[in-house]
C-alpha cells in the first residue's frame, strides 16, 4: 500500500526555517531524480538481456522443430511420365513413381535434383550439385596484367589472341568463314617465360567468366574425387559461358600414362580420362576455351596434344636480345631510373635469362638503391643485381646436388 503524504518522512526539522525546508526538499529531489535514472538504465538493460534470451530461445525452439522432424533424402528425377514422376534415391538406387504438384511439375525435368521424405514424396528442388572447391576457382575481379605488359613474345601473344579472344569477341568472323574456332592453345616453355601472364592478360581483356585451376589442385587421394572436380569445372564453365579455363602445370594430371599399378596412379590417369572427355567428348563443350601451361612438354601424354583438345601448342621461350629489352623498358616504367642506364647493353649483358629473371633484375636493382638511401637506381646497381641472381641461382644448385 502507499505510503500517504503524514506518512513521508520529511528531510527537515520541524522548526526549520521556510528557507530550509525548500532547499532539503530540492536536494531529495535531486537524490530521487538520480535514483530514478539509475532503475531506469537498469530496466533497459535488463529489457536487452530479456530480448537476447527470447532470440536464443526462439533459435533452440526452431532447431528442437527441425530435429523432430522427418530427414529428407536426395533423390535425383528419373523421368516424367502422365503417371506421376520416376526418381531414384541416393545411396541405395531406389526407384519409386511419386506424384507432385502441377506447379512443382513445371520447373522438374530429367536429372533435377530433389529432395523426398521417408514416403518418398518429393518435397523441393534442389539447386544443381558443384563442389564449392569449383567454385572457389572462378576469378571474380579480373587481374591488372594486359599484354602491353608482356614483352618479348609478340608472335605468342598474336597467337593466343587469335585463338582465345578472338573466339568470344568476334564469333561471327569464324561462322562467315565457314570453320569452327580453334578450341584450346597450350602454352609450353622454360619457366618464367610469360605463359601465366599471358593468361591473365587474356582474363582481363575478355568479358568471359574466367576459371583458374593449377593441376595439382586436380590430383586427390579418393577414388573419383579428381574426376568430379574436373566435371564440376566444366559444368561450372557452362553455366557461366563465355567461359576461359586456364590450367596451370597441366602436367601434374596430364603425364605419360604407365603400366604402374599403383593407386595413386590410376587414380590420376582417372581424372585425367575426365578431362580428355571434358575437353572433347561425345557432348558438346560450349562456348568455352581452355588455356593450358606446362614447363614439361617432354611429359605429357600424347592423348591430351592431339588437335580438338588442343589446336595450337604454342612454344614460349626465353626472350631474345630484343625481347630482354623490352622487358626492362615494361618493368622500369615506374622507376627512377639514372642517365647512365642502357637496356640495350644489359639486355646483351644477360644472355638465356628469362623474362620473370629480368624482373627480379629490376627488383633487386632498386633495392641496392634503397639500401644505399637514392632515389635513382644507376647501371651499377643492375649490373650487381644480376651477379647476386647469379650467385643465388649457383647456390640453389649446389643445394641440389647435396641432396640428390
Amino acid at each position: 500500500m502507499t505510503d500517504t503524504v503524514d506518512e513521508v518522512d520529511m528531510p527537515y526539522d520541524d522548526d526549520a526555517s521556510q528557507q530550509q525546508k525548500i532547499e532539503a526538499l530540492q536536494e531529495r529531489l535531486e537524490v530521487l531524480e538520480s535514483q530514478n535514472e539509475e532503475m531506469r538504465d537498469k530496466l533497459l538493460d535488463a529489457n536487452a538481456e530479456n530480448n537476447k534470451y527470447q532470440q536464443k530461445l526462439e533459435r533452440l525452439t526452431h532447431e528442437n522443430k527441425k530435429l523432430k522432424q522427418s530427414p529428407l533424402f536426395v533423390a535425383t528425377v528419373q523421368e516424367l511420365s502422365s503417371d506421376g514422376v520416376i526418381i531414384k534415391q541416393h545411396g541405395n538406387n531406389q526407384e519409386a513413381l511419386t506424384e507432385v504438384t502441377d506447379e512443382m511439375r513445371e520447373d522438374l525435368e530429367p536429372d533435377d535434383r530433389v529432395a523426398v521424405n521417408n514416403s518418398l514424396s518429393i518435397v523441393k528442388q534442389l539447386d544443381d550439385e558443384t563442389d564449392v572447391r569449383a567454385r572457389v576457382m572462378q576469378v571474380d575481379q579480373s587481374p591488372d596484367v594486359t599484354f602491353a605488359d608482356i614483352g618479348g613474345i609478340e608472335e605468342q601473344m598474336e597467337e593466343v589472341r587469335e585463338t582465345v579472344e578472338m573466339p568470344l569477341k568476334s564469333p561471327e568472323m569464324f561462322e562467315d568463314v565457314g570453320i569452327d574456332p580453334p578450341s584450346g592453345v597450350l602454352l609450353h616453355g622454360p619457366p618464367g617465360t610469360g605463359k601465366t601472364m599471358l593468361a591473365k592478360a587474356v582474363a582481363n581483356e575478355t568479358d568471359a567468366t574466367f576459371i583458374k585451376m593449377a593441376g595439382s589442385e586436380l590430383v586427390h587421394k579418393f577414388i573419383g574425387e579428381g574426376a568430379k572436380l574436373v566435371r564440376d569445372l566444366f559444368e561450372l564453365a557452362r553455366q557461366e559461358e563465355p567461359a576461359v579455363v586456364f590450367i596451370d602445370e597441366i602436367d601434374a594430371i596430364a603425364a605419360k600414362r604407365t603400366e604402374s599399378k599403383t593407386s595413386g596412379d590410376a587414380e590420376v590417369q582417372r581424372t585425367m580420362m575426365q578431362l580428355l572427355s571434358e575437353m572433347d567428348g561425345f557432348d558438346d563443350r560450349g562456348d568455352i576455351r581452355i588455356i593450358a601451361a606446362t614447363n614439361r612438354f617432354d611429359m605429357l601424354d600424347r592423348a591430351i596434344l592431339r588437335p580438338g583438345r588442343f589446336d595450337r601448342l604454342i612454344e614460349v621461350p626465353n626472350p631474345d636480345v630484343e625481347g630482354r629489352e623490352q622487358i626492362f623498358k615494361i618493368h622500369t616504367r615506374s622507376m627512377n631510373v639514372a642517365d647512365d642506364v642502357e637496356f640495350e647493353a644489359l639486355a646483351e649483358e644477360i644472355t638465356d635469362a628469362s623474362g620473370a629473371d629480368v624482373k627480379a633484375i629490376c627488383t633487386e636493382a632498386g633495392m641496392f638503391a634503397i639500401r644505399d638511401d637514392r632515389t635513382e637506381v644507376t647501371m651499377a646497381d643492375f649490373h650487381n643485381a644480376w651477379e647476386k641472381i647469379q650467385q643465388e641461382e649457383t647456390d640453389d644448385e649446389d643445394v641440389s646436388r647435396t641432396f640428390a
